[in-house]
Parts: structure tokens; sequence; C-alpha cells
């Protein structure tokens, strides 16, 4: 049984395992306070420390995490990661809503087809689902 309710996210992330060695740019799948997961085309060990950053607002959630699971699928692994600094927790409060609000403002265009911007889709977010946010 999970210890958190994960959310799922298209958004972007950035990960480092070694200084010196270039980012790899991937896609975040799912994010809960304990952690996230995310896609890689390169098997990542289990035990491996490791940078994220996720710049879905400046300046960017830069956290350090440890990979828990690594699980082979067709032509990727998804990489699972728990966070190792407990004050994370805040933080990536703020970065599911942050998801939530993109997701909404790209359901509200493909829905709608009105196009929002961050603020606009923020408020009409928190307008309608910030009561029924999971604590």
């Amino acid at each position: 049984m999970r210890e958190f309710i994960r959310h799922p996210s298209d958004i972007k992330i950035e990960y480092r395992i070694k200084k010196n060695v270039p980012d790899k740019e991937e896609f975040l799948h799912n994010i809960s306070e304990g952690g996230l997961s995310f896609r890689s085309l390169k098997i990542i060990e289990e035990g491996t420390e490791i940078d994220l950053k996720i710049p879905i607002h400046l300046p960017p959630l830069e956290v350090k995490a440890m990979v828990v699971w690594c699980h082979k699928c067709k032509d990727y692994y998804d990489i699972g990661v728990k966070f190792l600094d407990i004050s994370t927790e805040y933080r990536i409060r703020m970065v599911e809503q942050i998801c939530y609000i993109e997701h909404y403002r790209k359901e509200v265009l493909e829905k709608e087809g009105r196009k929002l911007n961050g603020r606009e889709a923020a408020f009409e977010w928190i307008k309608k689902f910030a009561g029924k946010f999971p604590e």
C-alpha cells in the first residue's frame, strides 16, 4: 500500500547523477510528498543519489533524492526516488499544485479553446478545486 497519494504529471524534470556530468531531461511521471517517479532512457541503480531540478517555476525546485526502484519497461525505465530532505515536503506540495494548474490550463485549451496564462489558470483552478486538494 502506498504511503502517499500519487499525482500524475507530464512536467519536464532534469536530473544529475554526478557533478560535472550534464543534466538529463526527462518527464516527471508522478509526484507525492515522499518522492516522485520519472521515465528515463537509461537505467539508474537503486541506492544512487541524484540531484533533481523541476523547472516549473522560477527559480526551479532543486532537491536531492535517492533511487529506491528502477523498473524496465518497453524502451525506457521507470525510476522511483525518495526525497532526502524532509523540508522538501512543503516545496513539493507547491509543485503538486502547480502541476494541477498546468493540467487545468491545458484541459481548458483542449475542451473550451480558451488560452489561459499561468496566472489566469491558477486563479480559476484555486477557485474551483483548492478546497478539494488532497491533504
